[in-house]
């Protein structure tokens, strides 16, 4: 048992110095690799294949399979790093099944109108803003929004963005994703430009003293959770009855481009997918484009059929 605590803890520091794996990645696999540990207490032999099926077992009886899913993930990496230092004489999910169906949740959009309206309310929250602090922050709120739509950039890679990250004169954002990878993405709209030169002038000496590019009143790094906060606000105040959430900013961008006719493997480069299969979802959110196909392409739209 002393010798899985080990193992894991060694595990732990070779993600976190040699594979470079993000904080949240990390916390995930301290959280999921902890929970196997207490499971194999009184258990000889944890990495036994029966040992492993049986702890599955167990996660699919507490968890939605999109947890079951992830905490799989994490004992597989384990396991396979173990082999890779040959700590093991047999990598327990050899010839292990633990394919299960998973239901697909279509991911939650934004409608375009919505969008416009939320935009449109914060730029009137500026023009109405009655105080210096009130002004700062809807400038600030605006560079975010425009921002998190503009790109599709996921809310962690938009409040980990430093300031070197963004090249005015190219248009260009540079964005860490998940797994260290890295991508490019231009800005093209002159209105999104403008608000984030406006924010990074009005905003200089903070973003100095913090080192990020969006910060909050205390000038440290601008969280997920304050975001999320400011969204609820403004939605509020546009009366959006919506749950509107950071990530949908991100699955508009994607479903609005389809619906523009835009290749889908520019947009999973754009959104930072790995695989293609990833971005394809999207393709089934799109009732719009799904319209106009049928109401316009269909053939039986060129027939007469009732002549009587």
């Amino acid at each position: 048992m002393n010798n899985l605590k080990n193992y894991i803890s060694e595990y732990i520091k070779y993600c976190e110095y040699r594979k470079r794996l993000d904080s949240k990645t990390l916390k995930a696999y301290k959280i999921d690799l902890k929970q196997f540990e207490i499971f194999c207490t009184d258990l000889s032999d944890c990495f036994a294949k029966c040992v492993v099926d049986d702890f599955i077992t167990n996660l699919h009886k507490q968890y939605k399979p999109k947890t079951v899913k992830r905490k799989i993930a994490s004992l597989k990496a384990f396991f396979h790093y173990m082999e890779y230092k040959e700590l093991l004489n047999e990598n327990p999910f050899t010839k292990l099944d633990i394919r299960f169906r998973e239901a697909k949740l279509l991911p939650k959009t934004i409608p375009f109108h919505t969008i416009q309206t939320f935009l449109s309310t914060l730029y009137v929250q500026k023009e109405m803003a009655e105080s210096e602090y009130q002004l700062r922050c809807c400038i600030r709120d605006i560079a975010v929004i425009e921002l998190l739509f503009a790109t599709g950039m996921r809310i962690s890679e938009l409040c980990s963005l430093k300031p070197l990250d963004i090249d005015f004169e190219s248009s260009n954002i540079l964005i860490y994703g998940k797994g260290a990878k890295e991508r490019i993405i231009q800005l093209g709209n002159q209105e999104v430009i403008s608000a984030l030169i406006l924010y990074q002038e009005t905003f200089k000496k903070d973003i100095e003293i913090c080192g990020y590019f969006f910060v909050n009143r205390l000038q440290h790094k601008l969280s997920d959770q304050s975001v999320r906060f400011m969204i609820n606000h403004y939605a509020k105040l546009a009366g959006i009855r919506q749950h509107i959430t950071p990530h949908m900013f991100r699955h508009s961008f994607a479903t609005l481009l389809l619906e523009q006719d835009v290749d889908i493997r520019y947009i999973q480069r754009m959104l930072g997918h790995s695989s293609i299969s990833t971005t394809e979802i999207y393709t089934h959110v799109s009732n719009t484009k799904q319209k106009d196909i049928l109401v316009n392409k269909h053939p039986r739209n060129q027939m007469n059929a009732n002549k009587g």
